[in-house]
């Protein structure tokens, strides 16, 4: 069957215990995975489930999901803490002689 040739979806393989096989998985469609015994064959497995859904989707006039790795990203984002934990990650920050900020994104670095 024809590959995709805009196949820039993200995928992975882990091993799972349970299943004692590797299984593919897809971010871009966290519903879907492929059970192989090798992580190769895991990962074709996967790519050619989401092929086929992309396919489908396409025939039904569904909208596929963009791949995460193609989009643009300002590098901004909000994140709500308890008003504790933001007073204790001020303080350490004023402490360390840096930005907020700063103390944020090395901790989220890591």
């Amino acid at each position: 069957m024809k590959t995709l040739h805009d196949d820039h979806y993200s995928y992975r393989v882990i091993w799972s215990e349970e299943d004692k096989e590797h299984v593919g998985l897809c971010a871009e469609f966290p519903s879907l995975s492929w059970l192989a015994a090798t992580p190769e064959e895991a990962l074709r497995g996967i790519r050619g489930v989401v092929r086929d859904a992309v396919l489908d989707m396409k025939k039904n006039g569904e909208t596929i999901p963009a791949p995460v790795t193609l989009k643009r990203y300002s590098g901004k984002f909000i994140v709500r803490v308890p008003p504790e934990v933001h007073r204790r990650l001020t303080l350490e920050a004023t402490e360390s002689g840096v930005s907020l900020n700063r103390l944020a994104s090395a901790r989220l670095s890591h």
